[in-house]
């Protein structure tokens, strides 16, 4: 088993990953996932592209992932790949005011493929990127059954490695 910690966009997201990587209770690997225009702003960052990476790097083992921001857009990808190796899913902060409607169309599909109960999403319920109350909206549509963590914070910081431990070791 692996479980792969995919981050957000921005670089201050390394703090977040280094923290949950360290964090996290897994009795497989646990695989940080560092984006390259991190250290290189020439790197161009294609979603697609890293979910196809990561698939290949996870084989045919069975994946956790805890996935922050954009990470659950790639996180979304992988799933779309290979949902049949996928064990646990962890949303944080999904950036549903900042994607547009093909990406959302991805997640919703993604998560559709996953049953409900392998699948938490923790918002910050006024995360400017968009709050509980939107991402409740965006799955009252097709996936209702899916537990929703909702943090009183207003912003992007996602620092619950107790909340993860829970649901995966769960």
């Amino acid at each position: 088993m692996v479980t792969i910690i995919i981050p957000g966009y921005s670089a201050h997201n390394k703090d977040w990953l280094e923290e949950t990587a360290k964090s996290v209770k897994s009795d497989g690997e646990i695989r940080p996932i560092y984006w390259g225009h991190w250290e290189d702003p020439d790197i161009k960052f294609d979603a697609a592209e890293k979910a196809n990476l990561l698939d290949g790097i996870t084989g045919k083992r069975v994946v956790d992932i805890i996935a922050k921001s954009v990470g659950t857009l790639v996180a979304s990808l992988v799933i779309e790949k290979s949902p049949e190796k996928i064990r646990k899913v962890i949303f944080c902060g999904m950036p549903l005011n900042d994607i547009n409607e093909d990406r959302k169309e991805v997640i919703k599909n993604a998560l559709g493929k996953i049953p409900a109960e392998n699948i938490i999403c923790i918002q910050n319920e006024e995360d400017p990127h968009g709050g509980t109350d939107a991402v409740k909206m965006f799955l009252s549509g097709f996936a209702s059954d899916i537990r929703i963590i909702s943090m009183q914070r207003a912003d992007h910081e996602y620092f619950y490695q107790d909340e993860f431990n829970k649901f995966l070791l769960g």
